[in-house]
């Protein structure tokens, strides 16, 4: 049986992982003004110059459910018995709930609510490449998905919160006394709920400072990392900061290491200076 894994392009991953890992994704659309563009067509430096003109973020567009039916027979009509698709949080964007409307319509189409995202839907595709590998069935496939989507662990850190509030997921006045402090928060997503939330410490100094700390704390909160694989995946970085981040997640014995850059989509509601490490946290 010829199983297609698949995600949308919230998964976050170059060209060459996506083939590597032989991972299918339909773009999200990006809306800038009166101008639209697909979801890894456009960079993020774009983005951010499109913000700081006009003050306003770019918009994203949904994926709707006739949208993913097409895509879904698309795939089907390669030669493709079942697929396995890991979208974006429910908890987040309504794709993941268009993407299961559709999936009920046809056969051996399985939707999997990740409760994450960007290179925290790829940890998750990825594990479901490898099962494919194994030759599990398409449902046993999924229902190991499922179980394993509460250890995926997903966190960034922030320069800062302004593209969080005008994006709608932080308050004025979080804002404002984030500015005020020159406080570079870190968000986690929680893996239960696919919600994402601050985390208790509050983080100041340079972006290396800042990043290094959360670094600290990801991994003092998330102690049983499957060290096979992580993410290093930001919006924007300097590459010392890139690069001290990936020295220390060797020194704790991480195996492949992938550098990755955030998608439009991510990137426009993270803003720039955004960096996370994304790993599973249930050890071997």
């Amino acid at each position: 049986m010829r199983i297609a894994i698949s995600a949308e392009s919230t998964i976050d991953l170059p060209k060459e992982l996506l083939e590597k890992y032989e991972i299918y994704t339909i773009p999200f659309t990006i809306i800038l003004g009166e101008e639209t563009a697909l979801d890894g067509e456009v960079d993020s430096k774009v983005l951010f110059d499109y913000t700081d003109k006009t003050g306003k973020l770019p918009k994203t567009s949904a994926i709707n459910e006739f949208q993913y039916q097409e895509y879904f027979e698309s795939l089907k009509a390669k030669g493709y018995d079942a697929i396995i698709h890991y979208s974006l949080s429910s908890a987040i964007s309504s794709a993941c709930s268009n993407a299961k409307s559709a999936a009920s319509k046809m056969e051996n189409v399985f939707v999997i609510d990740t409760r994450s995202l960007s290179t925290g839907i790829a940890l998750q595709a990825i594990a479901g490449r490898k099962l494919v590998e194994k030759g599990l069935s398409p449902k046993e496939i999924f229902e190991i998905s499922e179980k394993r989507v509460s250890a995926c662990q997903a966190s960034f850190s922030l320069e800062s919160v302004n593209h969080l509030y005008k994006g709608g997921r932080c308050s004025l006045l979080s804002m404002l006394g984030a500015n005020l402090l020159h406080i570079k928060p870190a968000i986690y997503v929680n893996a239960e709920t696919g919600k994402m939330a601050p985390g208790k410490k509050k983080f100041r100094g340079s972006m290396m400072k800042a990043v290094m700390d959360y670094v600290e704390e990801c991994l003092s909160l998330f102690p049983t990392p499957d060290k096979s694989l992580v993410f290093i995946t930001y919006s924007s970085a300097p590459d010392d900061v890139v690069e001290a981040v990936r020295a220390r997640l060797k020194e704790v014995g991480f195996e492949t290491i992938y550098n990755t850059k955030a998608g439009a989509t991510i990137s426009c509601h993270c803003g720039p200076h955004c960096l996370g490490i994304l790993y599973f946290n249930d050890g071997k």
